[in-house]
């Protein structure tokens, strides 16, 4: 067999002395301690090249080299490009304790096992990376990373973000424009541009000296630095008539320039690179397997020599790799349907070891209609989910939809396809799979489930009380034909109606009615959602009953965490709420479910925010997510969540001009909530900077009923700030009269939110008489989990203490709030706390006033 160098030609090189040298210190100080990198560059640029130059340099080195490279064309297992990498050192996962070792073979399908978590797969891969490059440090080299498997992608960027304690350097090569979890991670980049002027013409001098200048010069013009296309241009200018023709694009004409290689091969050369185009793992057994079933001729490893003497790939290691990503979609391109086809149930035929990529390759080589091959593709779905390839699972009923007969089942399939797309967030993939499946004859329930994923996804047109009440109907329809999971499904769509805008108490009792009817999925997370959400003040009573029935460590599955957490987020138990939603975040991290993700964040920041835990309530992502996912309200939520948390923390300029944009969306789609939330920002910010008349009457449009930002619930986080403006604006009567009115909501709803906010108030604008009665409830609440809360009311009773004259244990609970503000991370609360200690040192109350009290140590 006649191997070739490749992609580490020294022409290939010339004009890289930045790159090499960066590549050199990369795998220099990798011994000492571990590396990652990102190459990013154009099609053609040089990325391969640099990647195979590293792996030359890393071996010379005494590194052991693993290699992936990611394919785009093909559908693949989850995990099949992690296992290609690791697969050379899988021999030392006899090492890994039990459980890592079993959850690698697990999801890489050599063993049986429970569904592989992505988290746990990564660890396991760290450390089987830790164990072997105990023994030789390791370089981990994987080319087109946009293209690996879902589960592969996100497992090479944890990998790559904990190598720093162990020998091991991790390179990576995304093409431009692409996104993703390895891309996105921070790591060093190494840009690569097109190679310079006097480079490109050395180039061409050395691989295209039979060109005149002027044709070397229009070639040097068209490639624009591109370095394959300076090697692969010349021979197909030659070939082709470029006289004053425009041009395709350079990748395209790179593919061409490729596939006019293929051209001179012999037939079985060409038809074996074709089976190695077609087949993803490019193991070459197989494919030698399935180029004999393709030609019906014997065929050894000799049939490749020509295609790897003409540079088009290589064989190392059993392997065949293609000298570029380019040099396959060039191969797949210049063949015929019909020979893609072939090729595909070839590879079928030979696969009968790996059921779940022969059904796939048979699915492949047909134009259907097939039923037993759809159904056997259906089938494929648990195998790609039980491996957490949620992708993998969304194109196998997407092609199985395809070949199926029957317009109904074709439907379901699709919509089957589109719920999975919804988790992954895809809302682009979730629409094309819902327009489809409206093309067919839906069954009844098919057409219910059609309305609730239109309905989780676009976020509906909140307050639509009619659309509320066609959700309930639909949902009591999908319960009688024996699908109360569906049913579930559609009332909490109708709930959310209701809680991001005011659909009326006919809508809202609607819901509940209806989610009462399902006798039996009391213990259903949607059903308690749908109550909460639906009404969390009438219902927050038995909502919070069923609550405490639920602890999060126990409860293993995300779903069920989200909604759970969801629920106590909208009764106001805060503190169960990010118990139940943070342990749903890292299990929707570690099974890629963005579009769920940003829902969790936009809920989790909020309560965290409320509570005192600054530090985690970043924005960035939530709102980053949802915006790329489709979800615009939930967007608009995590918006508020910034602004709010730009208010705590005394940035009013920042507050206010989200709080703006907020506004706007929520205007225009008439949210409440919303609006709301804008209202308690914007008091927040206004009272960081004195304004305490403004922000009072920011605040009090909250709690009017006829107001567009009254929200029965999110009123509750308004009530401190409400308490503390009308105090230092003089509205205290006004403020009681509205205190008072949440009072007899709260004999309603046993909010722990309300409690704690409705304390504090009581506190703050109690008169002289019931005052010390009112701080000590204040005082003996246990706030362990409310820091923040913890903080305001030491604050507020240090003050109170210092009017009263009690300056010693004045200081004490202003100490107490100063520590406390400075753990979270609140510097204008803190220095609040440091402004009424210095109040009193001066011998002045903290409002000014000259006082000693029968505890005074001053003087």
């Amino acid at each position: 067999m006649t191997e070739r160098r490749g992609l580490v030609t020294a022409p290939a090189l010339i004009g890289r002395r930045r790159e090499l040298e960066t590549i050199s210190g990369i795998i220099a100080s990798t011994p000492r301690q571990g590396q990652a990198v990102v190459i990013i560059g154009d099609p053609g640029i040089g990325k391969s090249a640099l990647l195979a130059a590293a792996g030359e340099a890393a071996r010379t080195a005494g590194f052991r080299v693993l290699t992936a490279v990611g394919i785009e064309s093909e559908a693949q297992l989850p995990f099949a490009g992690l296992h290609q990498m690791l697969k050379p050192v899988l021999d030392t996962a006899q090492q890994l304790p039990p459980s890592h070792r079993d959850t690698l073979l697990s999801a890489f399908g050599l063993a049986e096992g429970p569904r592989p978590e992505l988290f746990l797969v990564a660890v396991a891969a760290v450390n089987l990376l830790a164990a072997a490059a105990s023994e030789q440090p390791i370089a981990v080299l994987a080319d087109d990373v946009q293209w690996l498997d879902p589960p592969s992608h996100q497992a090479f960027a944890f990998i790559a973000h904990r190598v720093g304690p162990y020998p091991v350097a991790v390179i990576g090569a995304i093409r431009t424009g692409y996104a993703g979890p390895y891309v996105e991670a921070g790591f060093r980049r190494l840009d690569v541009r097109g190679v310079d002027a006097a480079a490109a013409r050395e180039i061409l001098r050395v691989h295209a000296g039979t060109l005149s200048d002027a044709n070397r010069r229009r070639i040097q013009q068209e490639a624009e630095g591109n370095p394959l296309a300076l090697l692969e241009l010349p021979a197909a200018w030659q070939q082709a008539d470029v006289g004053g023709a425009q041009w395709p694009t350079l990748p395209a004409r790179l593919e061409r320039a490729f596939a006019g290689r293929m051209a001179e091969l012999p037939a079985l050369a060409r038809d074996a690179v074709l089976v190695a185009a077609i087949d993803p793992v490019s193991d070459l057994t197989e494919i030698l397997d399935a180029v004999r079933v393709f030609t019906k001729s014997p065929a050894d490893a000799k049939v490749l020599d020509p295609a790897a003497e003409a540079g088009l790939l290589r064989i190392e290691s059993r392997q065949v790799q293609f000298r570029h990503p380019l040099v396959r979609s060039g191969v797949l391109q210049a063949a015929s349907l019909a020979r893609r086809q072939a090729a595909n149930a070839a590879l079928a035929e030979v696969l009968d070891h790996e059921p779940y990529r022969r059904t796939w390759h048979k699915a492949q080589s047909i134009l259907g209609p097939d039923d037993r091959i759809a159904d056997e593709l259906e089938a494929n779905v648990a195998i790609a989910l039980s491996r957490g390839g949620v992708m993998s699972a969304i194109r196998d009923l997407e092609r199985s939809a395809q070949l199926t007969s029957s317009s109904a089942v074709r439907g379901h399939r699709l919509l089957k396809a589109a719920e999975h797309a919804f988790g992954l967030g895809r809302a682009d993939l979730m629409s094309q799979l819902i327009a489809a499946a409206a093309r067919t004859r839906l069954s009844e329930l098919d057409w219910a489930r059609m309305q609730w994923l239109r309905e989780i996804f676009n976020d509906g047109v909140p307050g639509d009380a009619t659309r509320v009440l066609e959700l309930c109907d639909i949902a009591r329809t999908s319960a009688q034909a024996g699908d109360p999971d569906l049913a579930l499904n559609l009332l909490l769509g109708g709930a959310l109606r209701c809680w991001w805008a005011d659909t009326g108490p006919v809508a809202r009792a609607e819901v509940v009615a209806a989610t009462r009817e399902l006798r039996g999925q009391e213990r259903d997370p949607r059903y308690v959602a749908a109550l909460a959400v639906a009404e969390p003040v009438l219902q927050c009573g038995p909502v919070l009953r069923m609550l405490a029935h639920s602890a999060a460590d126990e409860v293993a599955d995300a779903d069920a965490l989200r909604l759970i957490g969801m629920a106590a987020h909208a009764v106001g138990d805060t503190v169960r709420s990010v118990d139940f939603l943070g342990r749903a975040e890292i299990m929707l991290r570690e099974e890629g479910r963005m579009g769920l993700l940003s829902h969790v964040l936009s809920m989790l920041i909020a309560d965290r925010l409320e509570l005192g835990d600054w530090d985690r309530a970043g924005a960035d992502e939530g709102e980053r997510l949802a915006r790329e996912t489709g979800q615009p309200i939930w967007r608009t939520g995590t918006l508020f969540c910034d602004a709010l948390g730009h208010a705590f923390r005394g940035q009013s300029e920042k507050a206010l001009a989200y709080a703006a944009e907020v506004e706007l969306i929520a205007n225009r789609h008439r949210l409440n909530d919303m609006l709301s939330c804008v209202q308690r920002v914007r008091g927040a910010a206004l009272a960081s900077v004195g304004d305490h008349e403004g922000a009072y009457r920011e605040l009090r449009r909250v709690f009017d009923t006829a107001d567009p930002s009254f929200h029965q619930r999110e009123r509750y986080g308004a009530v401190m700030f409400l308490a503390d403006a009308a105090v230092s604006a003089g509205h205290v009567g006004e403020a009681r009269d509205i205190i008072a009115g949440l009072e007899d909501v709260a004999t309603r709803a046993p909010s722990p939110m309300l409690r704690v906010h409705l304390t504090y108030a009581r506190a703050v604008l109690a008169d002289g008489v019931t005052a010390a009665t009112a701080y000590a409830a204040l005082m003996g609440q246990d706030l362990s989990r409310w820091p923040f809360a913890r903080a305001r009311a030491a604050l507020a009773y240090g003050r109170w203490l210092g009017n009263q004259g009690h300056l010693t244990r004045s200081r004490e609970a202003l100490r107490s709030a100063e520590q406390d503000f400075r753990s979270i991370g609140a510097a204008p609360w803190a220095a609040q706390a440091v402004q009424a200690l210095s109040n009193l040192r001066g011998g002045s109350s903290p409002n000014g006033a000259h006082h000693r009290g029968p505890d005074s140590d001053m003087g």
